[in-house]
């Protein structure tokens, strides 16, 4: 005989507290990346290693490289707010919310499933979208420093394709736990 669960049922929050503190500890890290990033003076002259002069970076990817800069830092700080958010409603249904149960030391809060999952996946997106441009913004950084991808540079390239390469397959792995936290 199966027992129908109450629609008043508990929901335990503590992988999803992990996968917000989570998400909160690599916007922190990336977005101390993109300050790092925006003092850097990418017109000085003496920022480059190019010999060629026709492999040095014009002014529109240095343009493009502060434009990735800060599309990089208002995703990672949108990202961040929302999971802080999340963590706030959670700990104001816990003292809030009625019953808290404990189980195995950690506290469990009855919350709404579907706004926590929500509001994770949003959370996720913006963290995502803020690597993917602070990837950008690095293929920016190089071309400045080592030459432009059209002059088929080996160092340009040497330095692009494995950021190109990691830089995407450990979001893949960040999305699949992610996503494997919002299925628990």
């Amino acid at each position: 005989m199966e027992v129908e669960p109450s629609p008043h049922r508990k929901f335990g929050t503590s992988i999803h507290i992990t996968a917000i503190d989570g998400i909160v500890n690599v916007n922190s890290l990336f977005t101390l990346a993109v300050f790092i990033g925006l003092a850097w003076n990418p017109t000085d002259p003496t920022n480059t290693l190019v010999d060629d002069p026709n492999c040095v970076a014009g002014p529109h990817v240095a343009e493009d490289l502060v434009s990735f800069h800060v599309y990089s830092f208002s995703s990672f700080l949108f990202s961040s707010m929302i999971a802080l958010g999340l963590k706030q409603a959670i700990r104001i249904a816990k003292i809030n919310g009625g019953p808290v149960i404990l189980h195995d030391a950690m506290i469990m809060a009855k919350i709404n499933k579907t706004a926590l999952r929500v509001g994770i996946l949003v959370s996720a997106v913006g963290s995502v979208s803020g690597c993917l441009f602070l990837m950008l913004a690095l293929v920016n950084v190089v071309q400045i420093k080592l030459g432009t991808l059209s002059c088929g540079s080996v160092n340009s390239y040497g330095a692009i394709v494995p950021l190109v390469i990691l830089v995407p397959a450990g979001l893949l792995i960040y999305v699949g736990i992610i996503l494997y936290a919002l299925t628990r």
